[in-house]
């Protein structure tokens, strides 16, 4: 049975407040756990305006209405109104998906920051950064995280040997084809010591507006893309779309999933899965590649099919 890991990456102090709640309930209903990645500290969305001049930003943000999914309060954050503290003001909603048995880990300290900047970003801008996220997610569930996932799909050398220096042993921090391959990075310093298992499948907000489509039309691609497909994927979810007005797409596609046959798990999951069966005795090691993927601007991390050893 193929596993389909379900990582949601949380972006705003609204997608953690409101978002996060609705996505609890629904997997709560269908009976799974789902990976929730953290933004921790000050949410600046309103910074993200000046990616109007991106190529295919423009293009990307007329698919989905972004005034709809983040509401004009958050992309006012960090422009005119200051940007809050998510993990000030939203720790009991962390928390409480942390008691419900989900697996918890970082998204980033500022998403905005992160995603535009890290990728031309020194090691010691970088690793003060994860500081500050490392430390205010011990401070909020007590204990360290077990899992990373990157901002925006962006990360650089400094970054992945953070992971390495924390005891990371698994991460989703790029992306791929739907055919899941987890690799290790090669590294100036060496090997990454950690396992990477990127985003195989095609986001939501990728898929709408794609020769007409709809939210349902994008689940119905993600479901054709799944069916009789004997290779394990990694989902990305957010928040802030699934975890609102995405919700009922949401449903539809858990429930779809579930009748393929698909084995719906956590990150965590997904990766003693593959410890167990010793297959990761034997994953490529790769060098760390930017690329492009269709209906996302700009470059990301992606995995690259050269494989070095």
């Amino acid at each position: 049975m193929a596993k389909i890991a379900l990582k949601v990456d949380i972006d705003t102090l609204r997608g953690t407040q409101e978002g996060v709640p609705n996505l609890a309930r629904t997997l709560e209903r269908f009976g799974l756990k789902a990976t929730f990645l953290f933004s921790l500290g000050p949410d600046h969305t309103g910074w993200a305006l000046k990616r109007v001049f991106r190529p295919g930003f423009l293009k990307k943000v007329s698919r989905t209405s972004v005034v709809e999914h983040y509401g004009i309060k958050t992309l006012l954050y960090g422009v005119l109104l200051p940007g809050p503290d998510i993990g000030k003001k939203a720790a009991a909603q962390m928390r409480a998906i942390d008691q419900a048995g989900h697996e918890t880990g970082i998204h980033t300290w500022d998403h905005v920051a992160w995603q535009d900047a890290v990728r031309h970003q020194d090691p010691i801008w970088t690793k003060a950064m994860m500081k500050k996220s490392w430390n205010r997610f011990i401070e909020i569930f007590g204990h360290a995280p077990v899992t990373y996932g990157a901002a925006g799909w962006q990360m650089n050398e400094a970054a992945f040997e953070q992971l390495d220096e924390w005891g990371i042993q698994f991460s989703s921090d790029g992306r791929a084809e739907p055919n899941l391959m987890p690799y290790r990075l090669a590294l100036p310093s060496g090997n990454a010591k950690h396992v990477q298992y990127p985003t195989t499948l095609p986001t939501l907000d990728e898929l709408i507006g794609i020769d007409g489509a709809d939210e349902f039309g994008a689940v119905d691609k993600l479901l054709e893309i799944t069916r009789s497909n004997p290779n394990d994927q990694v989902f990305t979810l957010h928040a802030e779309l699934e975890g609102q007005k995405l919700l009922p797409a949401f449903e539809k596609l858990l429930a779809g999933w579930l009748n393929q046959g698909h084995d719906l798990v956590t990150m965590g999951e997904l990766h003693r899965s593959w410890k167990a069966t010793n297959q990761l005795d034997k994953i490529a090691v790769l060098p760390l590649t930017w690329g492009e993927i269709p209906n996302r601007s700009g470059e990301l991390l992606i995995q690259d099919n050269a494989v070095t050893q």
